[in-house]
């Protein structure tokens, strides 16, 4: 198994300072590469909303919802890391490009699929606030491409979020009209209306939908 610097260093530099330098730099960095370029966020905010519309708040614990939305940015994300591993890991391990042409070559997959989620609208506000004119999309820096990529995935996890919360916020309100048609008003409603959520989410295999239509809404 290869070591982490050889990983990151080509062939018959192994050992060279700059490259074991560059290979702990990139994978201190991976965490928030992983938050702030991939799927990662509109998956785990949507998971966390589905919890929060369910109303059971301590379950899925977190890190199961962290677990599965990884699982999930990597299944969305294989296309793009396939390319970044064929068209710069692989040339650089085999000594044939250079850092600078490795870090180039890994952003480009990086930056096309952000820009496919991402609107002309937030690209125009960030190039305004960092004082850029406009231009190419495709040409636009990391720095730009990426606030404008969360913002979108927020907006997005939220869209979707909303959609879901509808059936569970009918079921409550539904609960909550026959409990006082009823008189009983001492009961909490959502003591029942919990097991009914519950029930309807697992009749219609609620977490096969939501998370197959997650990954579907990616282009």
């Amino acid at each position: 198994m290869q070591t982490i610097p050889a990983l990151f260093a080509p062939s018959g530099h192994a050992g060279l300072p700059l490259d074991v330098l560059g290979g702990l730099t990139i994978l201190a960095i991976a965490p928030l590469l992983l938050v702030m370029t991939t799927a990662f966020v509109r998956i785990v905010v949507v998971l966390g909303l589905v919890r929060s519309a369910i109303g059971a708040q301590a379950l899925p614990p977190n890190i199961v919802l962290i677990g599965v939305s990884l699982v999930l940015t990597f299944v969305v994300m294989t296309p793009t890391l396939e390319r970044i591993s064929h068209d710069s890991i692989e040339p650089y391990s085999q000594g044939r490009i250079s850092q600078s042409q490795l870090i180039a070559r890994g952003i480009e997959p990086l930056r096309a699929f952000m820009l496919r989620q991402t609107r002309k609208k937030d690209l125009e506000m960030f190039e305004h606030v960092a004082h850029r004119p406009e231009g190419d999309a495709s040409a636009e820096p990391v720095t730009v491409v990426m606030p404008a990529f969360v913002v979108g995935e927020l907006r997005s996890a939220f869209a979707i979020g909303f959609a879901l919360y509808l059936p569970f916020v009918a079921i409550d309100l539904a609960v909550a009209s026959i409990l006082m048609g009823l008189g009983m008003f001492m009961l909490s409603p959502p003591v029942v209306s919990l097991p009914c959520k519950l029930l309807l989410f697992v009749m219609v295999d609620g977490w096969t939908l939501v998370c197959g239509g997650i990954a579907s809404s990616f282009r």
